[in-house]
C-alpha cells in the first residue's frame, strides 16, 4: 500500500462538475492498493495516517491528525502502483485488481473513522477534480509493507 499525505489548510472533490466531498483544515491522502496488500497492511496505514506528527505546535511538527481535530480526505489513486518498467509509459502491473483495491480502500476509511479520523471519501474508480489548498506545503509519501 502507497499513500501521499499532504497537509492541506481545505480541499474539495467533485465528480463531473458535482460536489463529492468537502474538507477543512488537516489532510488528503492519496492511497494506492497494490496486488499483495492485505488487511494487516491497512490497519498500520491507518494508524500511521492517523497518528503521524506533521501539523505544528511550539515550532516542531509535534501533533497528529487527531491531536488538532482535522479532516481527511482520501482518494483512491492506482497510480501510485507503479512498477519500475524502463520505457516512458508506466507500469501499473503492481496494481491490485479494482474489486480488491476497492474493498481495502473502504476497509482503510473504515479504521481510520475506528480511530476516530473524521473521513470524507473520494470516487473510487472515477475521473476526480481535486481542489486543495496545500498547507506548507508539507506533503510525505510512504509505503507500508
Amino acid at each position: 500500500m502507497r499513500i501521499v499525505l499532504q497537509r492541506i489548510k481545505g480541499a474539495n472533490l467533485y465528480v463531473k462538475d458535482e460536489l463529492i466531498s468537502e474538507v477543512n483544515h488537516g489532510l488528503m491522502v492519496l492511497v494506492g492498493v497494490c496486488k499483495d496488500d492485505t488487511i494487516e497492511q491497512v490497519k498500520k496505514c491507518a494508524a500511521k495516517i492517523a497518528h503521524m506528527r506533521i501539523f505544528e505546535r511550539e515550532n516542531k511538527l509535534n501533533d497528529s491528525l487527531l491531536d488538532i481535530h482535522g479532516e481527511l480526505l482520501l482518494v483512491s489513486n492506482f497510480t501510485l502502483c507503479t512498477g519500475n518498467g524502463s520505457g516512458a509509459r508506466p507500469d501499473f502491473s503492481l496494481s491490485a485488481d479494482k474489486e480488491k483495491a476497492n474493498l481495502l480502500y473502504l476497509a482503510l476509511a473504515d479504521e481510520l473513522r475506528r480511530l476516530g479520523v473524521d473521513v470524507k471519501l473520494g470516487a473510487f474508480g472515477e475521473d476526480m477534480q481535486i481542489n486543495a489548498h496545500l498547507d506548507g506545503p508539507v506533503t510525505i509519501y510512504k509505503e507500508i509493507i
